[in-house]
């Protein structure tokens, strides 16, 4: 997928309305609420080598998660930050966290967001820990961060 396909996807959320039950879509999850979509993922998590694919990875969706913010916040002004280290540790204490935001706090560490018309943008690299597999994912929700 190119960036301008990722930028597609992204505004396809943007537009669509959000179901009444959570389920598939054709590029991710949706719920009451939100949609969540993976843009792209790397392969080279699961690969037996000394590494090497791992590290082109990373660069390769590093670059894509830069590109794709860069255009999003000359389309919509300075992102905001959110970390969700926060979100992790009130989950894992039994807090009840609104998806889409307990489903993000498993994957990055941060998410870029933006508020466009009365919904949030974010945009986040999961996996760049060196834990999981490296995705770059989009969520569009109309909840507010916990």
């Amino acid at each position: 997928m190119t960036t301008a396909q990722r930028l597609a996807v992204i505004e396809l959320l943007r537009a669509r309305e959000f179901p009444a039950a959570r389920g598939p879509s054709e590029v991710g999850t949706s719920g009451p609420g939100y949609h969540l979509a993976e843009l792209a993922h790397a392969d080279g998590f699961l690969e037996d080598d000394d590494g090497a694919r791992r590290i082109e990875d990373a660069d390769q969706l590093g670059a894509e998660h830069t590109a794709l913010t860069e255009i999003l916040t000359v389309r919509y002004g300075e992102p905001d930050h959110l970390s969700l280290w926060s979100l992790r540790i009130r989950g894992g204490e039994g807090e009840e966290i609104p998806e889409p935001w307990r489903e993000l706090s498993d994957g990055p560490r941060f998410l870029h967001l933006w508020r466009i018309e009365g919904r949030w943008l974010a945009l986040g690299l999961a996996g760049d820990d060196g834990e999981q597999p490296m995705r770059l994912i989009a969520a569009v929700t109309e909840i507010d961060p916990p």
